[in-house]
């Protein structure tokens, strides 16, 4: 059983392509409850909902935005997902609190490439399903095609509880297949009338095909209804709530979000039989357990599932309230960190606007300034309640990033990493290697956002510049040479002199070997030597690189009494390093990656040929597991050089449909005209004084 009152709070997150009408529809249901005077985002009106100016100049939502809504009784927490490409993250987390994902579906265009891969996480995450069919007042609209293709999609269980009235500028409202009435709106009120007798026989069978559907969450009633006996109103509907919560169901709707044409229909329905927490009741925890949620016990479980850096308020944490009730002051303890958190304020959000509240319920959603949560985080009275985290889209488009002015490398770095606090689809690390400064996106446009809010909120610019590769040296013969280091300056002068053989050690990193006998380099200098020859490791003599494998044995030289000293046979260990090396056919090894490849059966061809492009070898290829159907793997083996921009080509390749996960997978030669044209750019580059 769930918390006291849940039931009277569901929660509704929309998502599906970018530019289908999410935003519009959530606008919709504000300007009809109320809340807004007039319908925001259209017709000149400014949006209560993408109120970020990014957003305005992109012309796309960036971060999900809630609209509390208030129909018949029930509050109808109703997130707005960004669903562009690289704002996905922001979809995932807010599916993870919701108790249904309503897909949004452009009557033209079907469902788009995000719209399938955000279905099949919405069933991971064991989400009750909705789809709304959008614009049905498009010229070339179809609602029939629209539903034929979902079901080709996502399945036979796709049932239309609401129909359109005509299509394109014919459009003159909605059925409604459950209750069997005609709705449209005149001059923004609601007018319920008889269904059009040119309709009846689709609406007749559309409610025949809803039956059919349902029934199967009922065993007493599916026999009843296979016996020939007819499904009363009152058992329908009492099906419709029951059927969506086991998922067997998905109801579709449709309208138009411009004319607020069958939203009501979808709010009425949202309010009766959409699920809330009362209708699960249990949490799942990290451990693969689950808590059960007694309506008795009022002491609070909240998880966060979003984190927002705003301009005016600060840090804030958007909070689920998992199980009993959130007060003001409430003081909790965060499962992972393990220190209490004290609840200041809790507010309510619509759109920016925030909204004072001295509690909240289970089920219900609330934002909290200045906590140290961070995405994932659970907040228990004990602490001990950690509930399982959802998995977000893989990062793997990664860049690196400069400041434009010395200086404010410090300052810089801060805001990334206070922005990767804040979004975990954000990463960003020091690579030692390379001493980049790297940042990993689900894509381009996330980054540019992040550049463009450094800007206008910590004053700094920066730009992206392409990520060093961390090649390596090595050689592969054996070489020695002696290296003579002879100065005088009038006073005490420096003398060392060593003999050094290097040789491949392949596997075995670097190994040093005395082998001097006889005295003619004394112990002592014996570690300078070593230092020396480290130092030259750590640089490279190719191309800049550090060597890798390589043994070397100092097995002769010579000192003075009175010159010869550590410096002396420090530099002298270079020089004779240098020299051996030249000798010994020193090689520019190249990272690999290995690589795996997730893509519709249709695009596997074209990434395998990109792959052979990239001077990559395919190792295999497999039916996907744990996806959708018709998916393949692709597994390869390609340099890393080749696939740093590897987010964007795949995408191109398979039009937002692939995925691929990258793993560093050791070292090999790199092709000579490769390593010529790198060892030319860095004698170039020490010529003229550079690093």
């Amino acid at each position: 059983m769930a918390a006291k009152g849940s039931e009277k709070v569901k929660n509704v997150v929309l998502v599906g392509q970018g530019g289908v009408g999410k935003t519009m529809l959530a606008e919709a249901m504000l300007h009809l409850t109320g809340r807004t005077t007039r319908l925001g985002g259209h017709a000149g009106t400014k949006p209560t909902l993408d109120y970020d100016g990014e957003e305005g100049e992109r012309g796309f939502s960036i971060s999900t935005s809630i609209a509390p809504v208030i129909w018949e009784g029930t509050r109808l927490n109703v997130l707005d997902a960004p669903c562009y490409p690289d704002f996905v993250g922001d979809a995932h987390a807010a599916m993870s609190v919701c108790e249904t994902a309503l897909f949004m579906v452009d009557a033209a265009n079907g469902p788009g490439t995000v719209t399938t891969r955000l279905w099949y996480a919405a069933e991971d995450l064991s989400v009750a399903r909705a789809v709304f069919v959008n614009r049905i007042d498009r010229p070339d609209a179809d609602f029939d095609v629209a539903l034929e293709t979902l079901r080709e999609r996502f399945g036979t269980n796709l049932g239309a509880v609401t129909i359109p009235m005509g299509s394109g500028e014919d459009f003159a409202g909605v059925i409604d297949v459950i209750h069997r009435k005609a709705r449209h709106l005149v001059d923004g009120e609601l007018v319920v009338e008889k269904i059009p007798a040119a309709y009846a026989d689709e609406a007749a069978r559309a409610r025949a095909q809803l039956t059919e559907l349902v029934v199967e969450a009922d065993d007493d009633l599916m026999m009843k209804y296979l016996e020939g006996e007819e499904i009363t109103q009152d058992e329908l509907e009492g099906l419709l709530g029951k059927a969506l919560v086991e998922r067997i169901f998905v109801p579709v709707f449709v309208g138009s979000c411009v004319r607020e044409e069958g939203v009501v229909s979808f709010m009425d329905a949202a309010v009766t039989w959409f699920p809330s927490m009362a209708d699960f009741g249990r949490i799942p925890l990290v451990n693969g357990e689950q808590l059960d949620i007694s309506p008795d016990d009022d002491r609070p479980v909240a998880f966060a599932f979003k984190s927002l850096n705003d301009p005016q308020n600060g840090r804030l944490s958007f909070l689920k309230v998992l199980a009993g009730t959130l007060t003001t002051g409430t003081e909790l303890i965060n499962a992972r960190t393990r220190k209490a958190e004290r609840l200041g304020h809790l507010y309510l959000m619509c759109g920016k606007d925030m909204t004072e509240v001295a509690s909240a319920a289970a089920g219900d959603i609330v934002v909290v300034p200045k906590l140290e949560a961070m995405t994932g985080d659970t907040l228990s009275v004990t602490g001990k309640v950690e509930a399982a985290e959802f998995r977000f889209p893989n990062s793997l488009y990664r860049t690196a990033i400069e400041p434009d002015k010395r200086g404010t490398e410090g300052k810089l770095y801060a805001f990334l990493e206070k922005s990767a606090d804040a979004d975990p689809t954000l990463r960003v690390e020091r690579d030692e290697d390379t001493g980049q400064t790297v940042i990993s996106a689900i894509g381009e446009a996330q980054v540019s956002v992040l550049l463009d809010r450094l800007e206008d909120r910590a004053g700094i610019t920066a730009r992206t510049v392409a990520l060093r590769i961390p090649y390596r040296e090595t050689i592969r013969r054996v070489a020695s040479a002696q290296g003579r280091h002879k100065k005088q300056t009038g006073g005490a002068g420096q003398y060392g002199d060593c003999w050094l053989r290097v040789e491949p050690n392949p596997g075995a990193g670097y190994e040093f070997v005395d082998e001097v006998v006889g005295g003619h380099i004394p112990r002592g200098f014996i570690p300078a030597i070593d230092k020396g020859v480290q130092e030259t490791l750590h640089e490279g003599v190719l191309a800049g690189y550090p060597m890798i494998d390589v043994k070397v044995a100092v097995y002769d030289g010579s000192y003075h009494p009175v010159d010869s000293n550590e410096m002396a046979f420090k530099t002298a260990a270079r020089i004779g390093f240098q020299k051996a090396v030249d000798q010994a056919e020193p090689v520019l090894l190249e990272p690999l990656a290995h690589l795996s490849v997730t893509v519709p059966e249709s695009y596997a061809g074209s990434v395998m040929g990109d792959i052979s492009a990239s001077r990559g070898r395919v190792e295999g290829m497999a039916a996907a597991t744990g996806t959708a159907v018709g998916q393949t793997t692709v597994e390869a083996t390609v340099p890393y050089a080749e696939v740093t921009d590897y987010a964007t080509r795949l995408r191109s390749l398979s039009r937002g449909t692939g995925e691929f996960e990258l793993e560093l997978s050791g070292y090999e030669q790199v092709p000579h005209d490769i390593q010529q044209e790198l060892a030319e750019d860095y004698a170039a580059r020490r010529a003229a004084g550079e690093k």
